[in-house]
């Protein structure tokens, strides 16, 4: 892992829905310019985890720490995170145009009552031009494939210009093709000096992609490069039951043995 100076701190998180734990003493660092996926089975806390970082949930134990403060104290630090939420967390009926979509990133920057002006509408062009969607500017959002729609709102958080870029499961209800050039857009964020968290549950292919994974199920299982912490053990501590990985190709996929619990 990189030597960077920390962008995230989670110490000794832990999170509650009621009396339900969902995230028990996690511990994560995450240097600036990192890659990262973070992973692991269903209900096993991510999206959470996310939520955590944002500042969207509050931890009912530990620290977390995002640019070298908690997240409520971001302020206008918070103007460096881009976030692209899941989709169905998405009002898709909403009449609206794909430039305007990608407009609503610069809210933040813009400020209450502001119009905006010439930097704000090049922002959104050099977001659009990012993710090749020039040529979607003027249609609505509801007409575009799942893997538009996904460009799109990755336009919106590239309109912030991050520096940190959180995305919750962005290749969900999308085809292989689109899943690996998003992959491929994401690093190419990075190699530019943009750190990138990302949510996801193809283990897999998403390891050929990011130079950091963590393993998560309720508490952090794993840290590290995929290449060493993937291990058929790790997989299954994190899933609960006997998982490996077989090579289609150069591309490996994870097979979960089902009713083989792990003992």
């Amino acid at each position: 892992m990189s030597t960077a100076p920390p962008i995230i701190e989670l110490r000794h998180v832990s999170v509650a829905y009621g009396t339900v734990k969902v995230l028990d003493d996690v511990n994560l660092t995450v240097p600036e310019g990192a890659f990262l996926a973070i992973i692991g089975p269903n209900g096993a806390g991510k999206t959470t985890l996310v939520r955590t970082i944002l500042g969207l949930v509050k931890p009912i134990e530990g620290e977390v720490l995002v640019f070298g403060k908690p997240p409520k104290e971001l302020g206008p630090l918070r103007r460096e995170i881009g976030y692209v939420p899941q989709m169905h967390t998405v009002d898709l009926k909403f009449p609206v145009r794909v430039r305007d979509v990608v407009m609503m990133g610069r809210y933040a920057r813009l400020g209450l009552f502001r119009r905006p002006g010439k930097a704000d509408h090049e922002a959104v062009e050099r977001a659009m031009a990012k993710v090749d969607i020039q040529d979607l500017a003027d249609r609505p959002l509801s007409d575009l494939s799942g893997g538009q729609r996904q460009r799109v709102f990755l336009a919106r958080a590239l309109a912030t210009e991050p520096r940190l870029l959180i995305l919750d499961e962005p290749t969900a209800g999308v085809d292989a093709q689109t899943s690996t050039s998003l992959y491929e857009l994401l690093r190419s964020f990075q190699q530019e000096g943009m750190t990138v968290l990302m949510v996801s549950h193809d283990v897999g292919v998403v390891s050929q992609y990011v130079d950091g994974v963590a393993c998560v199920n309720r508490r952090l299982v794993a840290h590290g490069r995929p290449e060493v912490v993937l291990t058929d053990d790790t997989l299954a501590e994190m899933y609960g039951c006997q998982a490996m990985f077989f090579h289609h190709g150069h591309v490996p996929h994870m097979v979960v043995r089902a009713g083989e619990e792990k003992k």
